[in-house]
């Protein structure tokens, strides 16, 4: 039976992005005018979802660019003067595209909707199509096997550049992807030319220089300069053009002047991501975008075909999208599409939901840095309340029998087994969730004792009777099994379930309650980032592993375990994709790797549900598909709904005092 239902889950940091394409136009090309010029900005893009990684097609601001505003990262092109962006044509089972392209009549894009030739390697690849014809067939340009990421199109349209995986599984990094830069005649794809090893982002200036950044020895982000002749397949050794002491990636080269370049630079002493542009010749920064926007971040920038105008990526600010049509607030609930009918997908703002047993209602914790407690919201998205505040609580379970009964952990998320974390069960009255009403009453009762270490990710059984939970009291992360109403104290009940030197975390019951499925890297104790997916029974029999990558097992990151209603089937994240975007040109993501999965209890079926350069994760699995889903919609502005701020961060791993 193929599985349906409503998964809800999170993508680290996206409800908070709000991001718009702008625009700036340029001076001429003396350093006078650039020191002297006033740069004056505008937005091309119309305040709906987020909207990214765009490309001039010509210098009247006509926009390629991506927007999630469908429900999955789709391309779009924005004429000056038109009232909505048209969506383009492109494969309609491809749910994640990137860096779009027009050149020559020709549409140009990344796309990951092929799956590969093993687990382990991304699906990343470089298609084309014809721009008007859409009965033109899509054409993959990255030979099957390979990966390739961040094309550009040289100046005539012959020549394409990508930073390229190639064929080899991916090694587990992203802080510094080790792509390099790949040359082809966009006439046979199949004439490819190595001709730089590491290097990333490539961008052409005319049809024989590229630009690219890579991370440089002394630990800078710098933009390196390639002079490559493709009729003879010379080229000369990369040079560093930007120096050290700033970091600078995502080039954008000028077709008219081959000594300047765009690019996005991060300073010691300064927060934000700015764009500059860098004449080589006289080593000089000229500042862009803090002249215009000093506390804001702003990606990836992009030149028009005559250098007039430097357009980019930003949050589009707190009054912007009130201004204009678009989202000002982040949608509790965000229809996200899936590639299985009959299973519905919602992006939560928020992590670890738990639905109640009817499915009408979510439980959450909103911000567990913030000490946002426990919050409960509709599963239409129509209204939010919250339990209680103030508190780090995280990983909830509302129990299976009982309409107002939801454990979750309270304390520190990411604590040693020692650390005080406590299991509390929290019980409210349904009646209080009135559309009067923000705040509910609860009682919360802690189940676990304060001695007994670090005690975390509560599942109760499909009776309500019991609690499996993931605790360190042994000095070692394993999981027990108490009493659902009084825990280990006032007479109940604990009980170990699982014993070794090793983690056990993440426990899910089965909805018929005869297996527990949870997280381990018992197979390798030594290694705490890789886990497989076991079953176990209630008795603490019957363990096995769920073979999900064969051959791979070693290199599995697989982790937040859910059944579906039938018991067939398990909803997990993992690493199996590897990565879809080249990390260091997307605000942070702890592990920009992690996509949600579904494969049969058997190992069998494997089947991805997720495709975007984000982390996805903690999900939850209505068992039913018949939620009414009907108030939802991809646009904020609701009542009660978080003001959207832009409050994401950086790349933690870019640091600038080295």
């Amino acid at each position: 039976m193929e599985p349906t239902g409503t998964i809800v889950f999170t993508s680290v940091g996206r409800p908070d992005y709000g991001f718009d394409v702008y625009s700036v136009h340029l001076p001429s090309n003396s350093d006078d005018s650039l020191s002297h010029w006033n740069f004056t900005e505008q937005r091309l893009t119309d305040c709906a979802s987020v909207n990214f990684n765009g490309q001039f097609v010509d210098d009247d601001s006509t926009l390629v660019f991506i927007s999630e505003r469908t429900g999955s990262a789709r391309i779009f092109l924005n004429r000056p003067g038109n009232a909505a962006p048209e969506k383009l044509h492109s494969p309609p089972e491809s749910l994640f595209h990137d860096r779009p392209v027009i050149k020559n009549g020709r549409l140009y894009f990344i796309s990951a909707h092929q799956q590969p030739d093993k687990p382990f390697k991304s699906w990343t690849a470089l298609y084309s199509t014809g721009l008007l014809d859409v009965n033109k067939p899509v054409v993959r340009l990255t030979p099957y096997g390979s990966v390739d990421y961040s094309p550009a199109i040289s100046q005539s349209g012959n020549l394409i550049a990508v930073a390229s995986y190639g064929p080899r599984p991916w090694g587990g990094e992203f802080h510094h992807l080790l792509t390099d830069i790949v040359v082809f005649p966009d006439s046979d794809p199949s004439e490819r030319v190595l001709v730089c090893s590491n290097g990333g982002w490539p961008t052409w200036c005319g049809d024989s220089t590229i630009y690219f950044h890579r991370l440089a020895d002394d630990g800078w982000w710098s933009i390196f300069r390639l002079d490559f002749d493709y009729s003879s397949t010379a080229s000369h050794a990369p040079t560093r053009v930007t120096p050290p002491g700033v970091h600078c990636f995502t080039p954008a080269a000028m077709h008219n002047n081959s000594n300047r370049i765009a690019v996005a630079t991060r300073r010691k002493g300064n927060n934000y991501r700015h764009i500059e542009i860098f004449d080589i010749d006289s080593k000089k920064f000229h500042p862009v975008t803090e002249l215009v926007n000093p506390n804001f971040h702003h990606y990836n920038p992009f030149v028009s075909p005559q250098s007039t105008l430097i357009g980019y990526h930003r949050f589009r600010g707190e009054g912007e999208g009130a201004a204009a049509p678009g989202d000002s607030t982040i949608p509790h609930l965000e229809p996200v599409i899936s590639p299985i009918q009959g299973l519905r997908m919602l992006r939560l703002n928020g992590s670890f939901p738990a639905f109640s047993p009817c499915g009408n209602l979510i439980a959450f914790n909103h911000d567990f840095d913030l000490k946002a407690g426990l919050k409960i919201v509709k599963s239409d998205g129509s209204k939010r309340w919250t339990l209680f505040e103030n508190r780090t609580t995280f990983y909830n379970s509302w129990s299976p029998a009982d309409k107002n009964v939801i454990f979750t952990s309270i304390g520190g998320i990411f604590q040693s087994a020692r650390a005080a974390v406590q299991i509390a069960r929290v019980t409210f009255d349904p009646s209080h969730l009135s559309d009067d009403r923000d705040e509910i009453p609860v009682e919360t009762k802690i189940l676990t004792k304060e001695e007994t270490g670090n005690n975390a990710f509560p599942c109760c059984s499909p009776d309500g009777k019991s609690v499996v939970f993931r605790s360190g009291r042994s000095g070692h992360k394993n999981l027990y099994i108490m009493d659902a109403v009084n825990g280990e104290l006032e007479g109940g009940m604990v009980r170990q379930l699982t014993d070794g030197k090793w983690i056990d975390t993440m426990p899910s019951w089965s909805p018929d309650g005869k297996l527990i499925a949870f997280s381990s890297n018992r197979h390798n104790p030594e290694n705490e980032g890789a886990f497989g997916i076991y079953l176990v029974e209630p008795n603490g029999g019957g363990v096995r592993r769920v073979q999900v990558a064969v051959f791979e097992e070693e290199r599995e990151r697989l982790n937040h375990v859910c059944f579906s209603a039938d018991g067939e089937w398990l909803l997990f994240t993992s690493n199996l994709g590897g990565v879809t975007a080249e990390p260091v040109s997307i605000p942070n993501q702890f592990q920009p790797y992690g996509d949600m999965y579904l494969v049969r209890l058997d190992g069998s079926g494997l089947q991805r549900l997720t495709w975007n350069g984000y982390e996805n994760g903690t999900p939850a699995w209505h068992p039913t598909p018949g939620l009414s889903l009907s108030a939802l919609s991809l646009e904020g502005n609701k009542d009660g709904e978080d003001k959207l701020k832009g409050q994401f961060d950086e790349p933690l791993w870019i640091h600038c005092d080295l």
